[in-house]
């Protein structure tokens, strides 16, 4: 079977950790006996530098010609500067948007051998954590109207959270079917007591929750939301909230697994076409320098698979393999302990490719 990926390498470290994500996909490619039709195309600072603009007509293009998209990383203090619609992560909002990828899915997972990675005590995540944060990605107040004016004399600047019926009601059915393949546990977060967007979200919740009698429904404010994250994080299996919101509280969860570098995430909208990208920046620092950890962009590789292109086999082999390469105690430096091995993005890419069984 051949599938069609459009990749983008973005910044920073970008190019990095896609390289070695793309050699995993070459022996899954051989293994399992698929082709994989690769076209670059630029996204964000690069695509800012080459053609004006963070998302060229082309990207698009290519992007909706494609199977599947694979994100490196955008941004850096480079383009700090530009006007706000001119800056990298503009090139990023407008990709899912032009896509209609309105679902954003971010596992949060402590693997047993990073517990001592993680900043949290050990008696809290004795049990383990598994969460999945699903982030509504093309409404509320990173789309809604903003400006600039005078108000009684002074400057001002405003912006607008803002969600329809639709979009609450499309973003829930995807929180309550990824419940229902997993603990049948959704917790919906807002600021209902204060905002009536949040509101507004909870009442269109309940309704579609009678859709799913199985799936328990219960809600939780999202400052109390923040502090249960690092107070009792094993009560949380699947977490919906809005773009806003899910923007922090899924940063948050992934800093208490351990590292930002171990996490990646799918962007998915009405059809198989998806957007799968590490969760972390694109740490220009260490760009070209072998330091970058290739894990979270390998794990986004595997969801591509598995949502995607269907295909749960080879999606866990890949899966199977970071969890073997770390029992077996490489990491690279932002993971790194006692008693580990510390590799580069290159070498840590190799011994992945390895345990693939």
């Amino acid at each position: 079977m051949n599938y069609k990926i459009t990749v983008l390498p973005g910044d920073g470290i970008g190019p990095d950790i896609v390289s070695e994500a793309l050699e995993v996909l070459k022996v899954i490619g051989k293994k399992y006996g698929h082709s994989f039709e690769l076209t670059e195309a630029d996204l964000g600072g690069i695509a800012i530098d080459k053609h004006g603009v963070p998302l060229p007509q082309s990207t698009i293009d290519a992007c909706k010609s494609s199977d599947a998209v694979l994100l490196g990383a955008v941004g850096g203090p480079k383009w700090d500067t530009v006007p706000g619609n001119l800056r990298p992560e503009a090139g990023l909002l407008g990709i899912r948007a032009a896509l209609g990828l309105y679902a954003n899915l971010r596992p949060a997972i402590i693997y047993n051998a990073l517990k001592d990675a993680s900043p949290l005590k050990s008696d809290i995540i004795s049990n383990g954590i598994d969460i999945m944060v699903i982030r509504e990605l093309t409404g509320g107040i990173y789309f809604g109207k903003r400006g600039r004016l005078e108000t009684d004399g002074v400057e001002a600047a405003y912006d607008t959270e803002m969600y329809n019926r639709t979009e609450i009601e499309r973003i829930a059915k995807v929180g309550f079917d990824t419940a229902m393949k997993r603990g049948k546990r959704l917790m919906s977060v807002d600021k209902a007591n204060v905002l009536e967007s949040s509101r507004f979200w909870r009442q269109v919740v309940e309704e579609v929750a009678k859709e799913y009698p199985e799936v328990a429904l219960s809600h939780m404010y999202v400052d109390n939301a923040a502090m249960q994250l690092v107070r009792n994080p094993a009560q949380f299996d699947v977490v919906l909230t809005s773009n806003i919101f899910g923007d922090i509280l899924s940063d948050e969860a992934s800093m208490i697994t351990g590292s930002i570098g171990m996490l990646p995430s799918a962007s998915l909208g009405a059809t198989k076409l998806g957007l799968y990208e590490p969760i972390h920046g694109s740490a220009p620092d260490i760009a070209g320098q072998d330091k970058a950890n290739p894990i979270a962009t390998i794990l986004s590789v595997a969801m591509m698979l598995r949502y995607s292109f269907d295909l749960p086999e080879e999606a866990g082999a890949i899966e199977k393999a970071v969890v073997s390469v770390l029992d077996n105690g490489y990491r690279t430096v932002d993971i790194a302990s006692a008693g580990t091995t510390v590799v580069g993005t290159k070498e840590m890419g190799r011994v992945i490719r390895e345990a693939i069984k």
